[in-house]
């Protein structure tokens, strides 16, 4: 198999799909908070929920995001290889992360910024150590 590296086209796709997986993730956790009145703890209860759930247009947006993404990483996947791809797709948990503190104000233990460097310092290595092509 040849070995495929990280080209900045694709290093943008791989960009673009940690946006559309941080908006997807935003979509869904807007769409759970916009039915956290319902109390499930019956089964009528839960189809209840689900009726509710598929009439929320975040829901349909997080599912709009993730064919995107599908879409996205299908295409990045045909030129790179997945021990490179996935590494800097764990971007998206940074993003994720910042996204959910600008826009819920969850709060980031110290503990959680210190992991999230760590992920940074991985798709820093990762990323300059797939552009060095072996021969």
């Amino acid at each position: 198999m040849t070995k495929k590296g990280l080209t900045f086209s694709v290093f943008i796709f791989l960009l673009l799909n940690n946006l559309l997986e941080t908006a997807a993730q935003m979509f869904f956790k807007k769409a759970a908070i916009s039915q956290e009145h319902f109390n499930i703890s019956q089964g009528a209860d839960i189809l209840v929920f689900v009726g509710h759930m598929i009439t929320c247009p975040f829901l349909w947006f997080a599912f709009l995001a993730v064919f995107f993404i599908f879409t996205n990483w299908s295409a990045i996947l045909s030129k790179i290889d997945l021990s490179i791809a996935v590494p800097i797709a764990s971007l998206s948990y940074v993003l994720v992360t910042l996204a959910a503190l600008v826009f819920f104000h969850e709060q980031i233990s110290t503990l959680r910024w210190i992991g999230i460097l760590v992920i940074l310092a991985g798709v820093s290595l990762v990323s300059t150590s797939s552009s060095k092509r072996e021969a």
